[in-house]
């Protein structure tokens, strides 16, 4: 199975968002195009990264009643999206009706965010240790009818040995060896989550802020294969 790489275009500027979709081409699988961006660009982003020649990963973390989350599917999913993320803990309805709504998108489950490690988890009230957590909350998606689940690379090869094949599994929290973790708590190196049996990784600030992208890109691919 070969790993995947999105690029999280986690930028304020949407000219420069596209210009880097542009300057990465078909290196990549996809571009994540997270609240930050979003909220600075709109829809409009979407269309023109997909002009730039970019599959568009939508990461806006859908989480509200059924009908909110289903108008809001609805309103996106005639851009051409490849991928857009609901909350598994939204529930089982809430992702159902997404699923319903998503057209030809697939549907990812974020079970846990990769910024909390187990003190965080037991601080909201998990009753469950944070792996098993992850567990449930990835076979509820996906039972809902969700097409994956976003998971940290920590939990990838539990998830890979319980859930069907077919279910998709992206991992956020990827750092390359020497590199400072930043905000994320439970992260892996790239080869590591390929090796757990990751579809795809998401890769942020290691590509944006690096000097050379195209390099810094290329020294991920390589490690992940």
């Amino acid at each position: 199975m070969k790993t995947g790489l999105i690029v999280a275009l986690d930028i304020d500027d949407p000219a420069e968002a596209v210009a880097l979709a542009g300057e990465l081409g078909e290196r990549v699988s996809a571009f994540k195009v997270g609240s930050q961006l979003f909220t600075r660009g709109g829809p409009a982003v979407i269309d023109a990264i997909r002009h730039a020649g970019g599959e568009v990963f939508l990461d806006l973390k859908f989480h509200d009643i059924p009908n909110t989350v289903r108008k809001a599917v609805e309103s996106i999913t005639d851009r051409g999206i490849a991928f857009f993320t609901v909350h598994a803990s939204g529930g089982s309805e809430m992702i159902r009706v997404a699923k319903e709504a998503a057209g030809d998108a697939r549907v990812l489950a974020v079970t846990v965010l990769t910024s909390l490690n187990s003190d965080d988890a037991a601080q909201i009230g998990f009753s469950l240790p944070l792996e098993k957590q992850v567990l449930r909350l990835a076979r509820l998606a996906r039972d809902s009818g969700a097409d994956g689940v976003v998971c940290s690379p920590l939990e990838v090869s539990k998830l890979r040995g319980a859930l069907d094949n077919d279910c998709i599994l992206v991992t956020p929290g990827i750092r390359p060896a020497g590199l400072a973790s930043d905000d994320q708590a439970r992260i892996a190196t790239p080869a590591e989550a390929a090796h757990s049996g990751a579809d795809y990784i998401v890769v942020g600030r290691p590509i944006v802020k690096a000097e050379d992208r195209i390099t810094a890109v290329d020294s991920i691919l390589s490690e992940l294969r």
